[in-house]
């Protein structure tokens, strides 16, 4: 069964069994009226209903940009509920196990439903409220004393997620930010469509509008493989973004170099390859090196490049889900360091993935200044 048929397969399995379960074990045994519960049951069975239409519209669909909005929201209560299930079993063991007398454990289970139901609520609200919110801005420095005392300032974005929620006018506005920056460079670490080149042409032409000293350089993400990937890199290509494909470009005092994405060696094709990356680069040069998932750190071989630039992660995107990336990579977010005076930044995205929502990640544009 191919990828494409596969995943929305496997989304819609999950969730379904998600809401079945959190019908039979959290409302079945909430204190509440039986009207609320019918009220819960009803919204239960039109958020799986809103999940398998946000599948249809991710991948046979376009349906008007309102209602895709409501319809992406289903997957991140989908999401809700999956730990909202775990949390309510840990509270009803407590329930059940509180040393109370009946009259006050029934005023005990009462009141930690209740508290349960609000805290739920209030999760979501919180997320789609940060999920809203125009990307900040992200002031680093990775001081590495490369340049003789100059410094370079690097803007990167990554994550962008076009085809969904993400349109032409968010991009017009992020390409005014990074260009108040005044950056030297402009980094585009990947995951930058959800959808076919063609689709997106309006909206990717706005980075036509970028500014600065040495032009933008883009690798592709995991997401690219799915949308034709040729289509896309030929595509960025003439409109001036420098692909870089397991390639490297000398700018002024420090090379440039990107890799294909680690999706490569499923895909079987733009598989990446860092001894052609970093060809040519004489070993103590300061290097740039732009690679979608942090984790590409373990595939360096005996390579050490001064910066490394990532994304992927999302920052984990709602919390707590970053403990489960932080189980595929070995960096969420933030600069770290590599040793020997190398690092590396992962970006937490500018936009997202899925449901317009985030949760202890907050959107970013980061600007890096490099010395």
């Amino acid at each position: 069964m191919s990828t494409p048929i596969l995943f929305p397969l496997l989304i819609t399995v999950f969730f379904a069994l998600v809401h079945s379960l959190a019908y039979t074990r959290v409302v079945n045994h909430l204190h509440i009226r039986p009207s609320t519960r019918r009220i819960l049951k009803y919204l239960l069975i039109a958020n799986l209903a809103a999940i398998a239409g946000y599948l249809a519209s991710r991948y046979l669909l376009s349906p008007p940009k309102f209602l895709y909005f409501f319809l992406s929201l289903s997957i991140g209560i989908g999401f809700v509920l999956f730990m909202g299930i775990i949390f309510y079993e840990l509270l009803h063991l407590l329930q059940r196990l509180a040393p109370f007398d009946e009259k006050k454990r029934s005023f005990f289970k009462r009141s930690t439903d209740l508290g349960f139901l609000t805290l739920g609520s209030a999760y979501i609200g919180a997320g789609i409220a940060e999920g809203s919110k125009e990307p900040a801005v992200t002031y680093v420095k990775a001081a590495q004393n490369r340049f003789g005392g100059n410094s370079y300032r690097i803007v990167q974005i990554s994550d962008l997620h076009l085809g969904g929620l993400i349109d032409q006018a968010f991009v017009a506005r992020s390409v005014t930010t990074i260009n108040a920056l005044n950056p030297d460079l402009v980094a585009i670490t990947g995951d930058l469509s959800d959808a076919h080149i063609d689709r997106l042409k309006e909206a990717v032409n706005e980075f036509r509008h970028l500014k600065s000293r040495f032009g933008t350089y883009y690798v592709v993400g995991n997401h690219e493989y799915f949308h034709d990937i040729q289509a896309t890199i030929s595509y960025l290509t003439s409109i001036g973004i420098h692909v870089l494909q397991n390639s490297s470009v000398h700018v002024e005092d420090f090379y440039v170099a990107g890799v294909y994405d680690l999706f490569g060696y499923r895909a079987n094709t733009h598989i990446p390859d860092i001894t052609e990356a970093m060809r040519g680069i004489p070993p103590d040069a300061p290097t740039l090196l732009l690679a979608h998932q942090p984790k590409y750190i373990d595939f360096l071989e005996d390579f050490t490049p001064s910066l490394i630039l990532s994304g992927h992660t999302h920052g984990g995107q709602i919390w707590p889900f970053g403990y489960l990336v932080s189980l595929a990579q070995p960096y969420l977010k933030g600069l770290h360091s590599l040793g020997n005076n190398r690092h590396i930044y992962v970006n937490s995205g500018i936009g997202f993935w899925g449901p317009p929502m985030r949760l202890g990640s907050q959107a970013e544009i980061t600007c890096i200044t490099w010395s």
